[in-house]
């Protein structure tokens, strides 16, 4: 940021007073712009013993696998905002079945939410975010052209939970000091039970 999107003045990086964290300050008015993660929703569709994935139209990462995601709207929930990425990116309908994995990654800013949602039906086309779109048993995901690490955590997760039956919300943090390593924790929320 390099003006203030109230006056227009150039803006400096301090810590205000009473606040413990670098923020931009207009030069100006004064102004103290504070800067969030942004969340990004969307959903682990899948129908039968298969997930939904498309390739991706569009940068970052173009041409690669994901899951169907996307930022989330002002005005709307995750669970919206998950739907209706998947809806734009693949042309899916779903139903969410519940909350699987929040991942914040520390780097980038950004909190990433997954839900699991079942497929009624085989329906899905491209769409002017996916390339392609297509329906994989876990032994045909093409896991080296897997755009981000989240989904490749989110579907060796799925894959492995679907042995147990058993789907608990994970909590992930990504911190990439070195960015070839990712350091990630999970906590599995039925073990407080």
């Amino acid at each position: 940021m390099n003006f203030c999107s109230h006056c227009g003045n150039s803006v400096h990086i301090a810590i205000p007073e009473g606040d413990n964290r670098p923020r931009h300050i207009c030069d100006g008015c004064g102004t103290i712009h504070y800067q969030n993660p942004r969340i990004i929703a969307g959903c682990l569709p899948v129908y039968e013993d298969k997930v939904l994935l498309c390739r991706r139209a569009i940068e970052p990462r173009l041409g690669y696998w994901t899951l169907p995601a996307g930022f989330m709207e002002n005005g709307e929930s995750t669970e919206q905002a998950a739907l209706r990425e998947t809806y734009e990116e693949a042309f899916a309908e779903v139903k969410i079945e519940s909350l699987y994995t929040v991942t914040s990654i520390l780097h980038v800013n950004q909190v990433q939410m997954f839900y699991l949602a079942r497929m009624d039906k085989p329906e899905y086309a491209i769409s002017s975010e996916s390339l392609e779109v297509e329906l994989f048993s876990e032994d045909d995901i093409p896991w080296d052209e897997l755009a981000f690490q989240t989904i490749r955590n989110a579907l060796k997760l799925y894959f492995a939970d679907r042995q147990t039956g058993l789907y608990p919300l994970r909590h992930i943090s990504l911190d990439a000091s070195d960015t070839q390593k990712f350091r990630t924790e999970c906590h599995d929320s039925s073990a407080a039970d």
